[in-house]
């Protein structure tokens, strides 16, 4: 983590703390300067800076995700949250954040932001300021030979491993989302889905003949509002918050991948089985899915299995991680889910 020095009002001191490792300036006499909202570093544009006041200045910020190499933030009003999201979304990104921090007691909640903290803090020459940084620059230090975790899937190639189910039981009864898409699911592909971001099972589509209903090869039946669905770009989201246009992950058997549009949502009240079985992390992991005959999962490459015909000892298709994740972004933190 590094600490700049706010020298936009100040001259740039004589003796330098040595805690600082960069000078902001707006007259081109520092190591970076702020000018119109352009961060410049040796002669070249290398961020912006926000105001972050409200919801559209947020907005603003996402769209140089990934553009920029440094973000400055500011804020009208001080929050954590959108500082937590941004540090999220810019995960794997490429893009660093430096936040503007006034008060002394604001610096440890930025530098440990969701465990990882802004790249930058930037604070003016002022003792309480210079010590808060001193002490979470240190504590960063403790944890920088944390190997980083990669952020993103692949849209080419998953990793798909055979767990054995350890439990079946009743899960009640709720909404139940059906996702519709505009093209056709192949025999043998799904999509993600689970109650656990470390472990989502693949749960086939309905391209199977059924003596009760006839096939529906463009849906997977997939549970209710609260499970997470891998999409397309590697986030997460929650059944609930899918609509019509989103990109979803289709995932084959042996785990290749490809993009397909959800055309629609079906959304009725169903009973439920929930599934558990354990992943290489020894955490429990469940998917609840509708109690019937046509909904199936993978249980291993080449078998597909009805959910009321799973017995304990089966195995089940599904992708794990060891990360968390934050509004649908894979974020290096340490989480639990129960």
């Amino acid at each position: 983590m590094q600490i700049w020095c706010d020298c936009r009002v100040d001259s740039i001191p004589k003796e330098l703390n040595e805690i600082f490792d960069y000078t902001l300036t707006n007259d081109l006499t520092g190591d970076f300067d702020l000018i119109d909202e352009k961060l410049i570093h040796n002669d070249s544009v290398v961020g912006y800076a926000f105001m972050i006041d409200d919801h559209k200045s947020h907005e603003k910020v996402r769209n140089k995700i990934g553009l920029a190499e440094w973000i400055v933030l500011d804020f009208s009003n001080w929050k954590m949250i959108p500082v937590e999201n941004i540090i999220a979304e810019c995960e794997g990104t490429g893009t660093k954040i430096a936040v503007i921090v006034n008060l002394a007691k604001d610096v440890n909640g930025i530098a440990f932001a969701l465990e990882k903290g802004a790249d930058a803090i930037v604070i003016e020459n002022e003792v309480d300021l210079i010590q808060a940084c001193s002490i979470a620059k240190s504590q960063r230090l403790e944890n920088s030979s944390l190997d980083s975790i990669q952020t993103t899937e692949s849209l080419e190639k998953l990793n798909l491993s055979e767990l054995t189910i350890t439990n079946i039981e009743s899960g009640g009864v709720g909404e139940r989302y059906c996702i519709d898409l505009v093209c056709l699911i192949s025999e043998g592909e799904g999509m993600l889905i689970g109650s656990s971001s470390s472990s989502l099972s693949l749960v086939h589509g309905e391209v199977i003949v059924s003596e009760f209903v006839p096939a529906r090869p463009f849906r997977v039946n997939a549970g209710p509002p609260h499970s997470y669905i891998l999409m397309a770009d590697g986030k997460t989201k929650y059944l609930s918050e899918l609509i019509s246009g989103d990109n979803v992950m289709l995932v084959s058997e042996n785990g290749s991948t490809r993009s397909a549009t959800i055309g629609r949502l079906k959304i009725e009240k169903r009973p439920f089985l929930r599934i558990y079985w354990e992943n290489d992390y020894q955490i429990s992991n469940s998917i609840f899915l509708q109690q019937a005959e046509t909904v199936r999962i993978l249980s291993r490459v080449g078998v597909v299995k009805s959910v009321t015909e799973l017995k304990i000892g089966d195995t089940i298709l599904c992708h794990e991680s060891n990360h968390s994740r934050h509004i649908g972004n894979k974020v290096s933190i340490n989480s639990r889910e129960v």
